[in-house]
């Protein structure tokens, strides 16, 4: 027995940390135990000791990001950032400002804001004090942000990421942790101007963008509830057959109808006659229609929805707009919060995806996934009540918005660029300071100063005396367009002699015009 519990010391001396803990705890009730007992306290020891690395007692772990998110190389960020400007450049020039809110918001804020997807939204442990869950989107906490700072009047766009427990589809753009970008108009104002304006903006930047063909489907919350009722659908039932109605992008008729009738308990009669309106497209003329139809006229709610839908397609017109925007009967957005218009942006195209790198994949990427429809890339609407469920006297403040879904646009970008010869570039360096000959250190050092302070983007190579080959190699690699040679004839001369990467040109520069010299061959290029 001495022997046994001189091996489960040396055994527990092996191990660290919290794993020590329950090693030392056996010790203390080893001598009451039976032999087998003991044997079996052993193994399990032995097992843990296993799992912790051997006996170095190194912990063992994988390398990997967590299911639904990804990590972004150089690469990639520059082709984010070249969309993110994009998209901002649009925000503001329509006049909009920016704003910023938490990351993570009382769970009281969020419940009840977002149907059936509630159960996709992260809730954080309790900390002692506060419940709080990480924000879904950004427009509930847009909403929480007028009413606690009592704003009625904003025209704000917000970028930033969000977080949704959804089952991840990587190569589709689809992820657990993603950014949003997101403009609304919040006001007074009268009817369908600010909402013709939403869809102006994503008109210009999925046309920018150069994504490919695209059509903008709208339609209206009033449209789709006046529809509910004439076809027999029950009060209550509303917002979950609006809900089953949002699959019709993704799952056939025939099963959008059995989820209705079998899972949610409509009529089979009721779901027909949805069936028939939801397979209506147009534009202006198909509204028109609907506000003589037989039974769709007789709902108050619809006829205010359809006048307003003409009335917006008459500002489409003028924006030049309506080539790409199809009036939808199909389209429901399940979100609980929108009362009128809404909309939403689908590109006409499939997307064959890049093979995912091993850590990248986590498990997300099923192999039915190639090929696949990219789907929605914008959606959005109006939501006049969102404001008024957070103000204490239940004050509405109107809001209209769209947000782009930037995940799924910067897969697309993603794979052009690799399907491109065209390098991207991660830095914008303008120009390289680099030596022809040794012992320049302090020159190289001393003219790549002066730029920085001109405001010019340069770099020096980190060697005291780096070949020219490696340095103009380096330019080539990393795409530097200039590169500004100093030697000792030309310290002497006081010049700089600027080389033209792609050119090869050599021409020499005084150095009191080197700066002027540099910024007008970048801004030509």
């Amino acid at each position: 027995m001495a022997s046994l519990g001189l091996a489960c010391v040396r055994l527990c001396a092996g191990l660290t940390g919290r794993h020590a803990v329950p090693c030392l705890r056996s010790l203390r009730y080893l001598s009451g135990m039976t032999v087998s007992q003991i044997d079996e306290e052993v193994a399990k020891l032995l097992q843990l000791k296993a799992q912790l690395g051997g006996d170095d007692g190194k912990h063992t772990f994988v390398l990997k990001t967590a299911k639904g998110t990804r990590d972004y190389n150089p690469k990639q960020m520059a082709i984010r950032e070249k969309v993110f400007n994009t998209i901002i450049s649009c925000f503001k020039r329509h006049g909009a400002e920016t704003i910023d809110t938490p990351v993570f918001e009382l769970k009281e804020t969020l419940t009840g804001k977002y149907g059936e997807d509630s159960k996709l939204i992260y809730d954080l442990k309790d900390q002692g004090g506060e419940l709080l869950s990480l924000r879904y989107d950004l427009t509930v906490p847009f909403a929480r942000y007028l009413a606690m700072n009592k704003i009625t009047n904003i025209k704000r766009y917000h970028i930033a990421k969000v977080y949704r427990r959804d089952n991840p589809a990587m190569t589709r753009g689809r992820y657990r942790e993603f950014y949003q970008c997101d403009f609304d108009i919040a006001g007074q104002y009268d009817p369908m101007i600010p909402d013709a304006e939403c869809l102006k903006i994503v008109y210009e930047i999925l046309s920018e963008l150069d994504l490919g063909d695209f059509h903008i489907k709208v339609n209206d919350r009033r449209i789709l509830d006046g529809m509910f009722a004439v076809c027999g659908v029950p009060d209550d039932k509303f917002r979950t057959i609006c809900s089953t109605v949002d699959k019709l992008d993704k799952m056939p008729w025939e099963e959008v109808k059995n989820e209705m009738v079998k899972e949610k308990g409509l009529s089979e009669e009721a779901a027909d006659q949805i069936g028939e309106y939801v397979s209506m497209q147009g534009g202006m003329d198909l509204a028109e229609r609907l506000l003589q139809d037989p039974k769709l006229s007789q709902s108050k709610q619809a006829c205010a929805g359809l006048t307003d839908m003409k009335q917006l397609f008459s500002y489409l017109q003028l924006f030049q707009v309506t080539d790409k925007v199809v009036f939808d009967l199909s389209l429901a957005r399940g979100l609980d919060y929108y009362t009128g218009v809404i909309y939403e942006a689908v590109l006409c195209q499939t997307l064959q995806p890049p093979t995912p790198a091993p850590a990248e994949q986590n498990g997300a990427v099923s192999g039915d996934e190639a090929g696949v429809s990219v789907g929605s890339v914008a959606g959005g609407g109006r939501y006049d009540g969102l404001v008024g469920m957070f103000d204490p006297k239940g004050r509405k403040v109107p809001c209209v918005g769209v947000s782009i879904g930037i995940e799924r646009i910067f897969s697309i970008m993603e794979q052009k660029a690799e399907l491109s010869a065209e390098k991207v570039r991660t830095t914008e360096t303008q120009v390289l300071v680099a030596s022809a000959q040794k012992n320049l250190l302090e020159e190289r050092l001393k003219l790549t100063a002066e730029l920085w302070n001109a405001g010019i983007k340069a770099e020096v190579l980190y060697k005291k005396n780096p070949k020219l080959l490696t340095q103009l190699q380096h330019c080539e690699e990393t795409g530097i367009p200039l590169v500004a040679i100093l030697g000792e004839q030309e310290l002497k001369d006081g010049v700089v002699k600027l080389r033209n990467v792609a050119t090869r040109d050599e021409v020499d520069v005084s150095r009191a015009e080197l700066v002027e010299e540099i910024k007008k061959r970048t801004s030509e290029s």
